[in-house]
């Protein structure tokens, strides 16, 4: 191996190991976004400042934010890593932490649920086989209630404090950049990471703990706007609608709307990806959505998921309106006039290539509308031990971070062409990587996200793509597929 190729797969690595670390951060908040939405819609309603001020009705919030909330990512935490005994000590011990601090424990949750739930885990195992059966029950209640106490005393007194130095150390650091109108160059690692599918572990996992410690105190917060801003991601598929070429610009204009209206960030990133340059565009436009928060004094009252324009102006705080909606058009024509300038500057090289791309397209059309579908069959013939035909695939699962925005676009596609040629016996459904169970025959990911996919269920066939919306490879699938029911292979 060259050192080239030795750097880029140490590269790789180190990228799949901060997305499934990030992925877990906001695996423990992305389910109890719900939660979050009603105590801002709560918020935004009943206290003194709201829209329709109750006093009795106010008397919800402070509960919510400072025991609800914590508990139900603590929960989620503890359950990811040790089921429903895990979820029950992460909620135990995570009591520590929020009657040892002043502030909302989000980061003290998903550091104790978690963490008590591994703990419990490695405690199971010393006298895993080893207890009389009919005392099991026992043993378990017992060892869960006591190992409970000890972590929700120690997170009191040790964990709770720390954590509490932390937040106020990262709010100050946050208060500072706006102080100072700094904080429009937070962009210059936001935009990139979205790109690398890290913007769910940025938003949810670092950005809204903080953001919410935020609202309790002064009843909004901008944090909520750094990564939700659609802005960015307008500019760029504006701009690929008008100057770019081939299949990029025929699906530009329908990707606008996803992402614009239905919140779904990741329908944009391919499009960045096919033009590292763009990121330039993004990165321009995510400042200028931030110094104009920062200007206005704007911010929502609880996270816009998904990043919507229907959800951000939903949450958005009172007075905050005109700002909030200037930093969205800011954005956008600042990602816009940046983007424009590079797919301008490429559009003879594009254009050109375009010949040869829609070739190579057409050809792999055509030699899976023929049943050849080489690559997928050899894959499923090599998974199956038992037999020397290929396996019969009969589900399919599209995989992504969170496992509800892009990979249940890419899911819908490819049902519907299913559907159209009329094959039937076979399911496609969506779900994040992390919930790969190894039953799926065929699992489609983006192609950043395949390593993880094929760690977390290596016994399936993996296909990436590169654009969820449209890719060639799903002709090639369906002409599998079809191939399968003319042999009677798929009943």
């Amino acid at each position: 191996m060259t050192t080239s190729s030795a750097n880029k797969t140490k590269s790789g690595g180190t990228r799949v190991h901060v997305q499934r670390f990030g992925t877990f951060l906001s695996g423990m908040v992305m389910p109890n976004i719900p939660a979050f939405i009603a105590w801002g819609l709560i918020t935004a309603f009943f206290i003194p400042t709201g829209w329709t001020p109750n006093a009795t009705l106010e008397t919800l919030v402070g509960p919510m934010i400072v025991y609800l909330l914590p508990l139900l990512i603590a929960n989620t935490g503890g359950r990811m890593v040790y089921g429903t005994r895990g979820a029950v000590v992460a909620s135990i011990a995570t009591m520590g932490v929020i009657v040892g601090s002043e502030i909302p424990m989000f980061i003290g949750a998903m550091i104790v649920g978690p963490g008590s739930a591994y703990l419990l885990k490695k405690l199971d195992t010393l006298w895993a086989g080893k207890i009389k059966p009919g005392f099991e029950m026992l043993v378990d209640n017992f060892a869960s209630g006591i190992l409970g106490m000890i972590l929700a005393l120690g997170a009191f007194f040790g964990i709770a404090p720390l954590v509490t130095g932390i937040s106020n150390f990262l709010e100050m650091i946050v208060d500072w950049l706006v102080v100072n109108s700094l904080l429009p160059i937070a962009s210059i690692f936001i935009e990139p990471g979205k790109i690398l599918f890290l913007n769910n572990a940025i938003n949810h996992g670092v950005l809204t703990p903080i953001g919410v410690q935020q609202v309790a105190e002064s009843g909004q917060s901008v944090l909520f706007l750094l990564e939700a801003n659609p802005g960015p991601g307008l500019g760029i598929l504006l701009a690929f609608s008008f100057f770019g070429v081939g299949i990029a610009r025929a699906s530009a204009p329908g990707a606008i709307i996803i992402h614009f209206f239905g919140g779904i960030h990741e329908i944009y990133f391919p499009y960045v990806l096919m033009k590292p340059a763009l990121l330039l565009a993004v990165i321009g436009g995510g400042m200028t959505g931030v110094a104009i928060n920062v200007a206005f004094a704007t911010g929502l009252r609880a996270p816009a998921s998904p990043g919507s324009i229907i959800a951000i102006l939903i949450q958005t705080a009172p007075g905050s309106y005109v700002g909030v909606i200037l930093s969205v058009i800011g954005a956008a024509t600042v990602s816009f006039l940046i983007a424009a300038v590079i797919l301008r500057s490429s559009r003879k090289r594009d254009l050109a290539a375009g010949d040869t791309g829609d070739m190579a397209e057409a050809i792999a059309k055509t030699e899976a509308n023929k049943g050849k579908a080489s690559t997928i069959l050899a894959g499923l013939a090599a998974t199956d031990a038992s037999s020397t035909t290929a396996r019969p695939v009969k589900k399919i699962i599209f995989a992504c971070d969170a496992g509800m925005g892009s990979s249940a676009m890419g899911a819908s596609v490819l049902r519907n062409k299913i559907k159209k040629a009329g094959v039937e016996g076979v399911t496609v459904t969506n779900q994040a990587i992390a919930n790969l169970d190894g039953t799926a025959d065929l699992v489609i990911t983006h192609q950043d996200l395949t390593a993880r996919a094929q760690s977390q269920s290596p016994n399936s066939v993996h296909i990436s793509v590169e654009n969820f919306m449209n890719s060639p490879k799903y002709e090639e699938v369906v002409a599998l597929l079809q191939s399968q029911t003319a042999e009677g292979v798929a009943r």
